[in-house]
């Protein structure tokens, strides 16, 4: 059941301080973790300068040096994207003045490729940390960050604008403040949502992890110790038996978080269900069971449970909720008017320095070439997006309804998410060649190889969220077959395949680079489109081309958001304000 108070140590009872045999099975766990941790913030800080060449050795003896500092990039990289989606959505679910520039905003950012941050943060990070290794490690981490985030702050500012008029009411009457209202109602009924999408964010992070720690700066090639490099040079030395090495390295390191710490987080989780029966099976732990019966383990969380309910008490209201001070003031008409303006200012100057732009460096030849691209990797997007929605939103029901299911194939999704594309280009190349296939229509499918699973992890967390009681009294009322998914199933879980959805068709975007242009050492297969025009003007090095292929790309996504999936998200509300 759903609590306003739910914060609360992962214990029950007391701590006491003699250690039992659960402190010993769970302390050489805690001390594993911190000693890599602190082994691979060492590495991190290494003395480099540019130019300097770090070797990259396909030795699979070096694979889990390799795999500590990649997930350890991945996970400071999670931090940083939990942090942004709560600031993100805490700010554009309270403000209508905020969303209207936040969400066009993100919109625009989920649609930037990764080689686009690549270009501007690769330069500043190294200015930042001259002579030190932290600054290559910052621009990946920075790049893992914009794979990350995006997608998170959506589910967050989702789950924000859908809680239940009764919890924001019962908000309301205990007199919880903005702040406290965070902590206790919004962040709480996110969570289950939020760590379906971490999940998924960590599985983007591995998609373009080889982008992300093979950077190049000032036609210097920097590959950082790590997975993806690894992966580029196995790729560029067409060393097969390396590929299958980094392969199971990933299989195992998503193994790993997935039990250490992602299970426990959705365990513990599971009391954000907003239901007020009791769902028939609960997710399982065994490190959270463990945790829970270690006395230190438990005394250390109640310290820290102390610690921060002593911030939950700051920023009080000092009048019931039902008192005339707690009305929400109106604003004034003109300043909205007003906001609207400099908003509409801003996009006029925006357009201007554009038409600029084009006509001083590309010519409107080329951008009709570049539109005209645009639209054929837009029909692949719509149809891949539009096949994966069909496959995919019954299996995912299916899988949120049945949590016994749900985690067994938890680790399964993470991994096939996780799976980097390139690592498919030896045997896509292969048949192609072998079979004479034309790669306009035979690599479109790898485009929404790695992007699918967005919504299958959105779906996922919300068919997990129905409340128990609604499929009882689905049952009762004798709802089967399509009846049961068009009146049921498919309104419940709705807005979040569009969460899912909107994400999705980012990422697609962004995976068009990568998979309309495909090579396996010498050999290249190129499809028409945007995706591969990026790619071949970022080989080029023709940075004016690169921005205006970021640039029309950017418009296709804005464009498809706001007058597609936006339209859907926003009927997606009503009706969850309706119900």
């Amino acid at each position: 059941m759903f609590q306003l108070y739910p914060f609360r140590h992962i214990g029950t009872g007391m701590a006491q301080s003699r250690p039992n045999r659960w402190d010993w099975a769970v302390l050489p766990i805690i001390l594993a973790i911190i000693v890599a941790v602190a082994f691979g913030a060492m590495q991190m800080s290494r003395p480099f300068t540019v130019g300097q060449e770090l070797p990259i050795s396909l030795d699979p003896l070096y694979l889990p040096y390799y795999l500590l500092r990649t997930i350890l990039r991945m996970f400071i990289a999670l931090g940083f994207s939990l942090l942004f989606s709560m600031v993100f959505a805490a700010v554009a679910a309270k403000y209508r003045a905020a969303e209207k520039v936040m969400i066009p905003a993100l919109d625009i950012l989920q649609s930037v490729p990764i080689l686009g941050f690549q270009a501007i943060a690769v330069a500043p990070f190294i200015a930042m940390f001259p002579g030190s290794l932290v600054g290559p490690e910052c621009a990946a981490i920075f790049m893992l960050f914009s794979s990350q985030a995006w997608n998170m702050a959506f589910s967050v500012f989702q789950s924000f604008r859908n809680v239940p008029p009764e919890l924001a009411e019962a908000a309301r009457i205990f007199r919880l403040s903005g702040w406290q209202r965070f902590w206790r109602l919004e962040l709480p009924f996110a969570m289950p949502g939020l760590l379906w999408n971490m999940m998924m964010s960590m599985s983007g992070g591995w998609f373009f992890l080889v982008a992300a720690e093979a950077i190049t700066v000032a036609n210097q090639d920097i590959k950082l110790p790590g997975i993806g490099s690894y992966i580029a040079v196995a790729i560029d030395q067409k060393n097969l038996a390396a590929i299958i090495w980094a392969i199971a390295a990933m299989l195992v390191g998503i193994l790993l978080y997935d039990q250490l710490f992602f299970r426990p987080l959705l365990a513990w989780a599971d009391k954000f269900r907003f239901e007020e029966s009791q769902s028939e099976v609960a997710q399982q732990s065994w490190l959270l069971d463990w945790m829970r019966r270690s006395n230190w383990v438990r005394g250390w969380t109640d310290r820290l449970w102390f610690q921060l309910s002593r911030g939950l008490g700051w920023f009080r209201t000092h009048h019931d909720g039902t008192s005339i001070r707690a009305r929400k003031k109106a604003i004034n008409p003109l300043w909205a008017r007003a906001w609207d303006a400099v908003m509409a200012a801003a996009v006029m100057i925006g357009v201007y320095r554009l038409v600029v732009f084009i006509q001083s460096e590309a010519g409107w030849g080329e951008v009709w070439h570049v539109f005209g691209l645009g639209f054929l990797t837009l029909a692949r997007v719509i149809v891949l997006i539009a096949l994966a929605s069909v496959v995919w939103v019954p299996i995912s029901v299916w899988i949120g309804l049945n949590p016994r299911l749900s985690q067994r194939v938890q680790a399964l999704a993470q991994f096939l998410a996780a799976f980097p594309v390139n690592l498919l280009f030896p045997l896509v190349v292969y048949l192609m060649v072998a079979l004479k296939l034309n790669p306009n229509l035979w690599l479109s499918p790898l485009i929404v190889f790695g992007t699918q699973w967005y919504i299958l992890f959105n779906v996922v967390a919300g068919a997990s969220t129905i409340p128990n009681e609604l499929r009882l009294a689905a049952d009762n009322l004798g709802l089967k077959g399509w009846l049961k998914w068009k009146r049921f199933y498919l309104p419940a879980v709705f807005p979040s395949f569009v969460t899912g959805a909107i994400t999705a068709s980012g990422g697609s975007w962004n995976a068009s680079i990568v998979c309309e242009y495909v090579s396996w050492g010498n050999t290249k297969l190129v499809a028409s489109g945007l995706g591969s025009y990026i790619k071949q003007m970022t080989d080029a090095g023709d940075f004016p081309r690169i921005a205006l292929g970021i640039g029309v790309m950017c418009v296709f996504v804005l464009c498809l958001n706001r007058f597609f999936w936006r339209k859907l998200y926003v009927l997606a509300v009503d009706r969850g304000d309706e119900e």
